[in-house]
């Protein structure tokens, strides 16, 4: 499973963990994921999506069908 959000493409970010004597050794932040079924009544079936919790605000903003038509034409199986 990669570590990507389906609707704000978050990935990792890669960085140095620098300590207190300065010594730097390389470390990722990861997104914050979570996985969530949505109903999509026009299909009559569940979808699961991995999202961010950003994402899901935005799901929650602007509705799953909306989402899923945006995800479908940037060519996203869902």
């Amino acid at each position: 499973m990669s570590r990507r959000c389906d609707v704000t493409g978050a990935k990792p970010s890669f960085g140095n963990a620098v300590s207190h004597s300065h010594r730097r050794t390389r470390r990722r932040w990861n997104p914050n994921l979570q996985n969530h079924r949505y109903w999509l009544p026009s299909e009559r079936r569940w979808v699961r999506l991995t999202l961010t919790a950003r994402a899901l605000k935005t799901v929650d903003r602007r509705g799953v069908e909306a989402v899923v038509a945006d995800l479908r034409a940037r060519g996203v199986r869902v």
